[in-house]
């Protein structure tokens, strides 16, 4: 097995221990200032970002929120949330950052590029290009591709590719007593 898939096993088997999200949470926010569009069913959130959803935070410097224009006890119902600018979402165990990201609540994946960085468990930490969060398993995976959205790069920028285009990173390593594991299940 070459390198780059086993390193892209390893990141997926310690994401998946992961508790699953509650992506049917309410979603709070603040921001420095909200801009209402209605008629396009959206809002641009602006300045210190700050999503929170149950255990799950999300932070960035501009966010757009789509909705789908229906109303359930007064409330917009949320589809997609697009944020950009020093992006940074932290989960129980676990802190994602990168340039841009796409929270799609139906799909319930978030999908983080522009120079992403995974921290787990305070010393496991894993840099590509690009990082798909799925919140119902927990699973993450990463790769060192520059992602591309369906008409060229994301807007408001380019997005560049981990450098060579390859995923990096360091894992922790148990500590040992006389050389023996610490580990009871040798």
């Amino acid at each position: 097995m070459n390198r780059p898939a086993l390193l892209l096993l390893l990141v997926a088997g310690t994401a998946h221990a992961q508790t699953r999200h509650d992506s049917t949470a309410p979603i709070d926010f603040g921001a420095n200032q909200i801009q209402l569009q209605d008629k396009a069913n959206r809002a641009v959130l602006t300045g210190n970002v700050a999503v929170k959803q149950a255990e799950m935070t999300l932070n960035a410097q501009r966010m757009t929120v789509a909705y789908t224009g229906q109303v359930v006890d007064g409330n917009p119902q949320v589809s997609r949330l697009d944020a950009a600018g020093g992006v940074v979402v932290r989960r129980p165990n676990q802190v994602a950052k990168s340039q841009y990201a796409v929270y799609d609540l139906n799909r319930r994946i978030i999908t983080m590029i522009g120079g992403v960085s995974l921290e787990q468990g305070g010393s496991n930490t894993v840099n590509g290009g690009r990082l798909t969060l799925n919140l119902d398993t927990g699973r993450a995976v990463i790769d060192g591709s520059a992602a591309r959205a369906a008409n060229g790069p994301v807007s408001g920028g380019t997005v560049t590719s981990a450098p060579s285009g390859r995923v990096s990173g360091t894992f922790s390593v148990p500590k040992r007593a006389n050389g023996a594991s610490t580990d009871s299940k040798n």
